[in-house]
């Protein structure tokens, strides 16, 4: 299959937003395609995060955002792995993967350490995924939350 994986702008936008509604709703949001649609806005228009679509037969059809973190032991620059997503009537083709292939090579790109994610226990697909993308599990670390 042929795909194109390309860094998102703003002309983007609209396929962005449309594909990370469809993300939320994966994970049992309700749909909210303006807010969303804000919120992906804001974060390119403050490059506070970097978002790469992936394309077949020129329609946005995944998605990987990536969010910049720093290691403490690394005193490096990382990537967290914050949002993936491909359209259910895509997956299975490998696209996933392509685009944690990206995300990986936009660490060499970008002189990062690596990626770090979280995922919920869950997410099945997600975990038999990342274990075959390179990715080890850390069972030594309890990861909290804090709300306001």
């Amino acid at each position: 299959m042929n795909y194109r994986i390309k860094k998102a702008s703003l002309e983007d936008l609209e396929a962005t937003a449309e594909l990370f509604n469809q993300y939320r709703i994966f994970y049992r949001q309700e749909s909210d395609l303006a807010r969303g649609k804000a919120f992906i806005r804001e974060r390119m228009l403050n490059s506070e995060s970097d978002i790469f679509l992936v394309f077949v037969d020129g329609k946005a059809v995944g998605f990987v955002q990536l969010y910049k973190l720093f290691h403490y032991t690394k005193l490096q620059k990382q990537w967290l792995l914050s949002d993936l997503f491909v359209h259910p009537d895509y997956r299975g083709r490998g696209l996933s993967v392509a685009l944690i292939d990206r995300s990986k090579q936009w660490c060499e790109e970008t002189g990062a350490c690596g990626l770090m994610l979280e995922t919920e226990k869950t997410n099945d697909i997600g975990n038999q995924l990342y274990p075959r993308c390179g990715f080890e599990y850390d069972g030594a670390h309890n990861y909290y939350h804090w709300w306001k």
